[in-house]
Formats: C-alpha cells, structure tokens, sequence
C-alpha cells in the first residue's frame, strides 16, 4: 500500500518526531523512578502514557490553533505572550494528573516546606513549571522549522524567479539581434539586383542559408563554433559581393576549439561589427581576421580587423556587442568576458574567453 497516498511525507514526518519528542521526555523519567522503587512500574507506564498521550493531543491542537490564529505572521512582542500562557494553560490538566499517580511527588523536595497545603501544592507546581518548559521548548521548535522552511521555499522561488528572468532576457537579446543581422544582409542582396542578377541569384541562396540558421538558432542559447562558422562565411560571401577586394579573410580556428559550443549568433555579432565600423569605413579595406584557440582549459576567440582613425570623442560600442556581452553574462557567469581593444588607433580586436564548460 501507498502511504504517500493518504498522507505526505511531510506530514508523516510531523507525526514521527510527535511520537519521537514526547517519547523520550516521557517513558525515561518515569522509569528512572520505577528503578529506583519510588513508583511502581505500573505507575510509571501510567505516567509515561500520560505524558506521551497529553503532549501528542495537546501541542498538536495548539498547532492548529496557533495556525487559525495567524500566530506565525505577528510580531514577536505579541507572540511570545500568548505562547507563555499557553503552555502553562496546557501543561496544567497533565501535571494534575502525574500528581494524582504520584510521579509529581516523587519529584518534590523531601523536606516540609510551609504549611501541609503548600506542601501538597508544590509537587503539582513544578510539574506545571516542567511541563510549561517542554511546551515552550516544542513551540520554539515548531517556528524554527516553519522559519527554515520558509527561508528554503523563498530561496527555491527567487532562483525560479531568476530562471525565469534569465529565459526571458535571453529571448529579449536575441529578438534583438535577428533583426540586426537580416538588415545588413539584405542591404547587401539589394545593392547586386540591379547589376548583376546572375549573382544575386546566388546571394539569395546564401541568404536563404543565412535565414534558415537565423530561424533556428530562436530556440537554442549554444551552437558549435563549426555552426556559427559556416554561417559567418555565408555572411561574409553576401559582405564581398558589395566590398569587392576590399574585404580579405583570414581564419586560423584549430579543430578542438571547432567543437565547443558558444552562444548563438555570437561571431556573427563580432564580424558584424568589424565590417560595420572598420573595414567598410577604409577605402582600402582591410583584413578580416578570425582566430580560436584553447588555452587553459578556456576558449579564446579573437575577432581583428583595421579601422579608421577615432573621433575626438572615441568609437560607440553598438547594441550588438552590449547584447553579446551580457548573453555571455547569463549563460556562462562572470567568468565569460567579452572585451574590445581599441587601444590601438587603426585597429580594433575584440576578444572572447569562454570557460569549457557553461
């Protein structure tokens, strides 16, 4: 039989430590004094039973009340009065009873103290006193596990949240650069209709290339370095049907560093932008350099191109590099880095380090 049917782990762990937690305050002080003949044995279970029966009954129904109550949501300067008199409320009908079966007064002072009726008072007193303290001691325990739990389940709901977060932001950045990408590319099929057609017949199908990884990489955040490379040739075969001689390659990827994976539309993003605000800026043109390599249990991925000479007030990084280096944030940590040398005057490399493993 399923008992996971009937009742919850959590809850059967609740009734375990019940069963547990009263059992050992219970059936050890009772037995203690049955070995040393101060209560018979028959009494000892009595009041073992006693103990274990009330503390069960009792802490549970102050449970459900404190729940009903809403004890859990109010300030300790409110709560912690109603828990003292409720523990002592409740550990007074079992401690009139261990009296009665004499386990109280085994526990008082042998010494007379007072007058005969305080003397028969003070045995069901320390009880009361006693078993207010296990009362006590039960409900610190139940709120701190209640405060653990609740610190779990917002820590379990903040890294949802962050997950969540996470998906969405990453959906947003490539929603950002598909449009970017498909922009340039067209201007460039665009510009060889008019003049020469037979070529533009073959730029379309390396858009329609271009297009279809486009399309498809919407729902993977990692491709291999061999995927986003054949797209960026694509890419770069539209690039030199519209800048001619001016635009030369040079790629230097080792086999290794082909086969690991790196985010999606990442180098496309890199060539992109060397072309944009480097080699198409040069009447000359200039040479496209693309290299990867491993070193150190990390990738490296250096995208060099020349530029013209920088403004006054220095080179503007575009929403695609922005957008590159935060995906590498989301999906690889602090330890990923994307960073653009513009140090020297009419060259710019940007170089990526990408930890093996994500």
């Amino acid at each position: 039989m399923n008992t996971e049917r009937f009742m919850p782990p959590a809850q059967r762990g609740y009734w375990l430590c019940q069963a547990i937690g009263w059992s050992l305050y219970g059936v050890p002080r009772s037995y203690a004094l049955a070995l040393t003949g101060e209560i018979s044995w028959l009494r000892a279970t009595a009041a073992a039973m006693v103990v274990i029966t009330f503390g069960i009954v009792f802490s549970h129904g102050l449970r459900l009340f404190m729940r009903r109550r809403g004890w859990r949501g109010m300030r300790l300067a409110r709560r912690i009065p109603r828990i003292v008199a409720a523990s002592v409320i409740l550990a007074t009908p079992p401690a009139l009873v261990l009296a009665s079966l004499g386990l109280a007064q085994s526990q008082s002072d042998p010494v007379p103290l007072g007058p005969p009726a305080w003397q028969s008072f003070m045995p069901s007193l320390i009880e009361v006193l006693n078993l207010s303290a296990v009362f006590l001691l039960w409900t610190g325990c139940y709120f701190g596990v209640l405060a653990v739990r609740e610190h779990k389940s917002r820590a379990l709901r903040e890294a949802e949240l962050a997950r969540a977060l996470q998906a969405s932001e990453l959906r947003l950045l490539k929603s950002q650069l598909n449009p970017h990408f498909l922009f340039n590319a067209l201007n460039a099929v665009r510009a060889l209709i008019a003049d020469e057609p037979g070529r533009a017949q073959s730029a379309v199908t390396q858009l329609a290339r271009t297009l279809r990884y486009t399309l498809s990489s919407g729902q993977d955040d990692l491709v291999t370095l061999a995927q986003e490379l054949a797209t960026v040739e694509d890419y770069l075969a539209l690039e030199a049907l519209r800048l001619g001689e001016r635009l030369r390659i040079e790629v230097n990827v080792t086999s290794q560093a082909r086969e690991l994976r790196i985010p999606v539309m990442l180098l496309q993003i890199l060539v992109e932008n060397a072309i944009k605000h480097g080699i198409a800026e040069l009447p000359e043109g200039g040479v496209l350099r693309m290299s990867a390599w491993i070193e150190d249990g990390t990738l490296l991925l250096e995208v060099e191109n020349p530029r013209p000479e920088p403004h006054a007030r220095g080179t503007p990084e575009g929403i695609g590099i922005a957008n590159a280096r935060k995906r590498l944030q989301l999906l690889f940590g602090a330890e990923a880095t994307l960073e653009l040398d513009l140090s020297h005057p009419a060259r710019a490399l940007a170089r990526v380090s990408l930890p093996l493993s994500p």
